[in-house]
């Protein structure tokens, strides 16, 4: 690690921990009681996991909540002491503890619920529309790269058409993506920033669109299908952001891309793209696209070979 990845970590890792102890104050997660209710913050998430029928198996619980196991048994103790929890072994294998809330515990957590959507009702009050979408977007960015690769994580991902400021973000993100990836050049960010502003400045209404796909409402990709010749359509700047990639986002990009074509009359695709982008020239394959043409060339302060890849309807 060179000094100045050091110092990038370092100063991470203060954000991190400076928005840690923010959070904690915001939330008054310090207090006595979690939301007045006398509830540690391990209780009410015990509660709150068993309230929404995420598990009823104790080690699936641990495993969830990713907790010591004798640290589990002691919350699980105190909470059924209280008559909020029971616990009987398996039906399907004895050697398993079950747990289930009581009606009290179905009451705790009931308020639990409510007292939460109150209190982050409250904090998003004075917030404007943009400024919830801004914190929404952020969040969903933050939980995705910290916990990469969890299959358990709820997600909502849809495409859209283009709004105000998805633009900038594709040319922002190009840039920066395949800077960080590749070590292309500004020259293939501008290169991009041409393709958009041609797109935006000559577009063809039924002919030509572009989308965005995002996760949880944060953009996580884009892709632009315009018009070749009469009839070839062309696809162009694909992109899904690292984080969000393994969702399927990009086939489901791409094929947006081409059932448009489709219904604006052409009679088939293509699209120019470079060898490097494995995952890239994955996904067109799988979509049908064949490989026709190759030419290396120096582009974007590399040695690159370019690819010509056509798909007939």
């Amino acid at each position: 690690m060179d000094e100045d990845d050091a110092k990038t970590r370092a100063a991470t890792i203060e954000r991190v921990r400076g928005f840690n102890r923010r959070w904690t104050e915001v939330l008054g997660l310090l207090d006595q009681g979690l939301l007045a209710t006398g509830h540690s913050l391990t209780e009410a998430r015990v509660i709150f996991e068993l309230g929404h029928g995420a598990a009823g198996e104790r080690r699936e619980l641990r495993d969830r909540l990713g907790i010591d196991a004798s640290f589990l048994t002691r919350v699980l103790t105190g909470l059924e002491e209280r008559g909020l929890v029971t616990t009987s072994r398996s039906e399907l294998d004895g050697r398993r503890l079950d747990v289930q809330l009581t009606a009290a515990g179905r009451e705790s957590a009931t308020v639990l619920d409510a007292r939460s959507d109150a209190q982050i009702a409250e904090l998003l009050a004075p917030l404007t529309g943009e400024e919830r979408r801004t914190l929404s977007a952020a969040m969903t960015v933050v939980a995705h790269l910290l916990r990469r690769g969890d299959g358990d994580c709820e997600r909502s991902i849809g495409v859209r058409q283009l709004r105000a400021g998805d633009l900038g973000w594709v040319v922002q993100r190009h840039g920066e993506v395949y800077a960080q990836e590749y070590g292309w050049e500004m020259d293939f960010e501008a290169l991009v920033a041409r393709i958009v502003a041609d797109y935006w400045t000559g577009r063809r209404p039924g002919r030509e669109a572009a989308w965005i796909a995002e996760v949880d409402g944060a953009r996580a990709g884009c892709v632009f299908c315009v018009e070749k010749d009469a009839a070839t359509a062309q696809l162009r700047i694909l992109l899904v952001e690292p984080w969000a990639r393994g969702l399927g986002m990009g086939a489901r990009l791409v094929e947006e891309c081409i059932t448009f074509a489709k219904g604006a009359g052409y009679a088939g695709m293509m699209l120019w793209t470079n060898d490097v982008l494995t995952s890239a020239r994955q996904i067109y394959e799988a979509a049908g696209f064949r490989l026709v043409e190759s030419d290396p060339h120096h582009s974007f302060g590399h040695d690159l070979i370019g690819q010509n890849w056509e798909l007939a309807f």
